[in-house]
Order: C-alpha cells, then structure tokens, then sequence
C-alpha cells in the first residue's frame, strides 16, 4: 500500500514523524479516513479514537480536539491530547469517569460543573474505551 508523511505534533511535543499507509480520526463531523492522495483539506477534530497504519501494522490511540491538515507535502495532526492505546492508565480512565458522573448526578451542580464533568466524562470514555480496546 502506498504510504504518505504523517506528523503528530502535541503541545508536549512530537509524537510521530513518519511514513503511513492510512490514518483515520475522529473530527468534528464524523470519522474521516486518509490515504495517500487524499485532497488537501484542514478539519477541526472531536474527541475519538485514532488508528495509524504504519508498515502494514495498526496502532490506536486517544485523540481529543485539535487540528488535521492534510496537503500534497503530508498529513499534520495537531491534537490537543493524544495518546497512544498501550500507554493509557485504564484505571484513572474509570476513575475520572465515576468523578465526572458524581458530578453530573448533583442536582445542585451548576451549570458550569456540569458542561465541564460533561466534557471530562467524554474524555475518560474515549481513553478508556481506547486503553481497553474496546471499540
């Protein structure tokens, strides 16, 4: 399969910087999937799984909010948070999901406690479906 350059650039730095034969990432608007000689376009990411195929291998990660450009240099993905599956602590994962769902049960959370254990219980789904392998 014809491979394409794939960068993963987080805030804490960089992750990949390689030769893949398919990505797929979650975006805003759904899953999207990119070959080599795929258009250029740019899409703002959403919070889901990611799966890098490199030397016929797949590997998964967490991937939440961020960027992904793709042009005819190469593919960035710019995530805000990303992690790699067999680096996840699955039982932090369920433990921030028990946190965010505490709070979401409080009937006296504010409004703002609320979108933000909405927000993290997201998150902690993600990573522990991910870190689990449960997709």
């Amino acid at each position: 399969m014809t491979s394409f350059p794939l960068k993963i650039v987080t805030p804490d730095g960089l992750l990949f910087d390689g030769q893949a034969e398919e990505l797929i990432v979650r975006t805003t608007s759904g899953d999207m999937g990119i070959l080599a000689g795929h258009l250029p376009c740019v899409a703002p990411l959403g919070m889901g799984r990611a799966v890098i195929v490199t030397d016929g291998q797949r590997r998964y990660a967490a991937c939440i909010g961020g960027m992904l450009s793709v042009t005819d240099q190469g593919v960035t993905l710019v995530p805000t948070t990303f992690e790699w599956a067999d680096r996840i602590d699955v039982p932090r994962a369920e433990a921030s999901e028990k946190r965010a769902k505490t709070v979401l049960a409080n009937k006296s959370a504010s409004d703002a406690d609320l979108r933000l254990a909405e927000a993290r219980l997201k998150r902690a789904l993600v990573r522990k479906s991910v870190g689990s392998r449960q997709f």
